[in-house]
């Protein structure tokens, strides 16, 4: 059982790199045209913050430096994702950006290290760090459900990135079998949530696809109609 979860947990660091590496279109689109458009920041603001939490909980606990490593290279990832939209952002957009940051991935990182490690010892600690990290780790997950108004609103998933949706979907359930396999209610409890969440997000995004697809498809059997009428006339 011990060598299947090490096995699971290597495939779940593989697909947790994935996941984190998804954003590269939206941001690559971001550069090239130098503005984040209706792109929110939300989702790596509450990434890095679960990323965080989630290294000190494989650090301070004994035998899970698989949680810690591949969230250790979420961290930097999401520094990248989150400097470059504060580059590209609006003033309006990168003052709301900075006021989270500041609430999320600095106040409330400081704020558990400093009660974990002057109020609580041992398991205690450990447990309470995991608490925290469950929770924002189903954060984390629904994070990409704040651009729901917008794809609502518009009919389109053009500001709701497919991949990585898809990615919380698969990762969410690797981790919720390696949770299982390892008896650890704290990985999964958030990753069965995260799988769930990411399900609903990508029945959304294609409810949201289909009907574009069918105007696509008509728009093309109307232009294939006219140009074959041309060729009879």
């Amino acid at each position: 059982m011990a060598t299947l979860s090490s096995y699971i947990g290597v495939i779940g660091n593989l697909i947790s790199v994935l996941m984190f590496l998804a954003p590269v279109y939206t941001f690559s689109r971001i550069i090239k045209n130098r503005s984040t458009e209706e792109f929110e920041s939300l989702p790596y603001v509450c990434t890095f913050l679960n990323c965080f939490l989630w290294t000190y909980y494989g650090i301070i606990k004994p035998g899970a430096y698989l949680v810690s490593t591949i969230n250790g290279f979420g961290l930097l990832v999401e520094i990248v994702y989150i400097s470059l939209f504060l580059t590209y952002a609006t003033a309006n957009k990168r003052a709301n950006t900075v006021m989270w940051i500041g609430i999320l991935d600095v106040g409330c990182p400081a704020a558990a290290i400093l009660v974990t490690w002057l109020a609580l010892k041992g398991d205690v600690r450990i447990n309470a760090i995991g608490f925290l990290g469950a929770g924002l780790n189903i954060i984390m997950y629904a994070s990409p459900l704040s651009a729901m108004k917008t794809v609502v609103t518009t009919k389109s998933v053009e500001y709701m990135p497919f991949w990585l949706s898809f990615f919380f979907f698969l990762n969410g359930g690797v981790w919720l079998f390696y949770a299982w396999l390892q008896q650890d209610y704290f990985l999964g409890v958030p990753n069965g949530m995260g799988f769930l969440l990411g399900a609903v997000q990508l029945i959304l995004y294609w409810i949201y696809t289909k009907p574009a697809a069918k105007k696509e498809d008509k728009s093309l059997s109307s232009a294939l109609l006219v140009e074959d009428g041309r060729e009879h006339a």
